[in-house]
């Protein structure tokens, strides 16, 4: 796999924010995605692609951006492998995680800035809020402003996105989110035995729990249009939830149920949490099920 990932870094300075973007074979979202990020972001950030084959012109279209670092696998190497490549080229003193397929609107980032000098230390997780055109997602908003590029009503959103402000929300476990670098290295990125990378999300917020971060919540006037699924449901996928709990002891859901108090108003600090002993003979169970 190592032979072959080429890493190319053409950027330095001062940046707010490393924004780190896989993207296999998907190069309108792409190119739509960092267009979004270069017009509404109110800091100046690092772009980092990682290309995952690119037979479909990314490569060369990444090339040809000067203000883009990228790395290049010959393979999908999917989302695990591909973000922890990334660290010896990642500048900024927080790190970004991104799906190409969202769109971000203005000042973005500026809300999250302000909530991180708000906490005032490193312990944390913070998400954008994703804008998604169907769906009961608690943590999203649901408005349909397009479910491909093709019916994406950019303008309309542009003029409307402010409306679509929520309250913010606890639980932020799915980019675009954003930590601080020295929690990244704590916990060694993201976990490859989730590859290519389903329920790898709730597991990165698992191992930053596990470190002491309590401060986990969804920024509602940060907002990204999101058109969703448009790599995973080209992908054989792992079997995460499995994974999650064989690993923890307790499914993703009640980590994110119980534990992040996903959806809920948000709070600065999560209390810790230990279950009853009913759910812990539950989630026994679960992990027992999941043997076979």
């Amino acid at each position: 796999m190592l032979d072959n990932i080429y890493k190319c870094k053409r950027n330095s300075g001062e940046f707010k924010f490393t924004i780190l973007i896989p993207s296999w074979n998907n190069l309108p979202y792409l190119k739509l995605c960092v267009n979004s990020i270069l017009q509404h972001s109110y800091f100046k950030h690092q772009l980092l692609v990682i290309v995952n084959e690119g037979n479909d012109g990314t490569l060369e279209w990444v090339k040809s951006q000067s203000g883009i670092d990228y790395i290049y696998s010959e393979q999908n190497i999917g989302i695990c492998y591909a973000l922890n490549c990334c660290r010896k080229l990642i500048d900024a003193e927080y790190v970004v995680y991104a799906n190409d397929d969202m769109f971000f609107l203005p000042d973005w980032d500026k809300a999250l800035s302000d909530e991180i000098t708000k906490i005032g230390h490193k312990l944390f997780m913070l998400s954008a809020t994703m804008i998604e055109p169907a769906g009961n997602n608690v943590a999203t908003v649901a408005a349909d402003y397009g479910t491909c590029i093709e019916n994406f009503r950019e303008q309309d959103l542009i003029a409307e996105y402010k409306s679509l402000c929520r309250n913010d929300w606890s639980g932020s476990c799915w980019p675009p989110n954003v930590m601080h670098i020295d929690c990244w290295d704590i916990i060694g990125g993201m976990s490859v035995e989730f590859s290519p990378g389903m329920y790898s999300d709730p597991d990165l917020a698992r191992k930053l729990w596990e470190i002491g971060v309590r401060t986990f919540k969804g920024k509602g006037d940060s907002l990204v249009y999101h058109f969703g699924q448009r790599s995973t449901k080209r992908i054989r996928k792992n079997k995460g939830a499995k994974t999650f709990t064989l690993k923890w002891g307790i499914s993703a859901r009640t980590f994110m149920k119980s534990y992040l108090c996903i959806g809920s108003d948000a709070v600065n600090t999560l209390p810790d949490y230990t279950l009853a002993s009913k759910s812990k003979a539950n989630q026994l169970i679960k992990r027992i099920k999941s043997c076979f």
